[in-house]
């Protein structure tokens, strides 16, 4: 564990390489935490993109969800817009689960099957 000195020491700005990130202390234009953060998510997906249905905590409104989809960051939101445009509803990308309002899952999957995902209905 790290003496309580260096905890409280955190550099979060240098006259040399101006804003740094508190993670791993490189200037703001050479941070790649988000990179590796994205490439350990990718690392833990199993290759098959997941399609269900939930109704918890949205008050009995229906929502797909699309997880385990095997893109990076931007182009989940890329994919997250072409699918809430094809369909013709609103949805959202949270925590890198694509969610598309109603009972979207037939048309998502075959969506999804033509651009060469695996994919899988599963939930209720």
């Amino acid at each position: 564990m790290a003496s309580l000195q260096q905890q409280l020491s955190r550099l979060v700005y240098s006259t040399e390489q101006g804003q740094l990130c508190p993670a791993c202390r490189e200037a703001l234009d050479a941070c790649r935490c988000d990179d590796l953060a994205d490439e350990a998510r990718l690392a833990t997906l199993d290759g098959v993109v997941r399609i269900r249905r939930e109704t918890a905590g949205r008050k009995g409104k229906g929502v797909t969800t699309i997880s385990g989809i095997p893109l990076k960051r931007e182009a989940l939101k890329q994919l997250a817009a072409e699918l809430k445009k094809r369909c013709g509803t609103g949805g959202a990308l949270k925590d890198d689960v694509i969610e598309i309002q109603g009972d979207q899952r037939e048309t998502l999957k075959a969506l999804l099957e033509s651009k060469g995902f695996r994919v899988k209905l599963s939930g209720g």
